[in-house]
């Protein structure tokens, strides 16, 4: 069985240089316009990847400032609350204690 799994590899790294040397000896291209293609193909890459990391930026800096607005308004409910909360409060400790006086 090993034989078997060594002579598999054998064969495959075997077309797989076969293949590299066809691709080769027929490209359309010569040497130097492939690498000035692949040049351009690799600039436009980090052109793309450069747009989109600025893009996401814009987008987190974004979400960033919505969420502060949003905890922003909470806070304010939360105070508004508590101060509605705090003068109840006082109103109905205020009128116990001076109804218990007159009793």
């Amino acid at each position: 069985m090993s034989d078997r799994d060594g002579n598999s590899l054998l064969w495959f790294l075997g077309g797989l240089g076969l293949g590299a040397v066809v691709g080769i000896l027929y490209a359309p291209r010569s040497g130097s316009e492939t690498r000035e293609t692949l040049r351009n193909k690799a600039e436009e890459g980090r052109e793309y990847v450069r747009n989109r990391t600025r893009d996401a930026r814009e987008q987190a800096s974004d979400w960033v400032d919505k969420g502060r607005e949003v905890l922003k308004q909470q806070k304010e409910q939360f105070r508004s609350a508590y101060e509605a909360g705090r003068q109840a409060y006082q109103e109905t400790t205020s009128s116990e204690g001076s109804g218990s006086k007159n009793v």
